[in-house]
């Protein structure tokens, strides 16, 4: 595995967990409207759960099917499998197979991924918290390279909010958020 990658992978986690650590109301909204911060740290905490199942080798069904139910400690239950999910991906080979929902793609392509999807939430948890919503300027830059080429299939996906239009010389980090739909201005 691309040792820069894990390394921003520990970074975006480190990023997500002090934001976590501020929260003071799990109920508060974010900026998808239809998820509370519970919401939105237990969606984190399943995508991390089920890292560990899916680089051993099992189907996106299966791992989710063999998930263990979260408690009520969410912070606790982020510290664990952040932690697990961190450890499988300093095992894992970089060509590894791993078999998502809708295709199979390799551990290293898997981990950029995860690296985006818990950059963009560090965000919305940020903004649910009242903090600091900068981003890690290296995390931004090595997200970009992996949202910018899908910008037309994440469009299309419904995955995520309509791209917010902005000028091509605003902050990066701002162009990244607007591409997955959050208006960070």
């Amino acid at each position: 595995m691309e040792s820069n990658w894990l390394a921003l992978q520990q970074q975006a986690h480190q990023e997500f967990s002090a934001r976590l650590a501020q929260v003071t109301s799990w109920d508060a909204p974010t900026p998808d409207s239809e998820w509370t911060v519970r919401d939105l740290v237990r969606h984190v905490v399943r995508g991390q759960q089920t890292v560990p199942r899916l680089l051993a080798g099992r189907s996106a069904i299966e791992a989710k099917l063999t998930r263990a139910p979260l408690g009520s400690d969410l912070q606790a239950e982020w510290d664990t499998y952040s932690a697990l999910a961190t450890a499988a991906w300093s095992e894992a080979p970089a060509d590894a197979p791993v078999r998502l929902a809708s295709e199979t793609v390799s551990a290293e392509e898997y981990l950029r991924e995860q690296v985006a999807e818990v950059t963009i939430h560090t965000w919305d948890l940020a903004r649910a918290v009242s903090a600091d919503d900068t981003l890690d300027d290296e995390l931004v830059a090595a997200v970009w390279t992996v949202f910018e080429p899908q910008k037309d299939a994440l469009e299309a996906s419904g995955l995520f909010a309509p791209p917010v239009p902005l000028p091509d010389d605003a902050p990066l980090q701002t162009r990244l958020l607007a591409l997955t739909g959050r208006d960070a201005r």
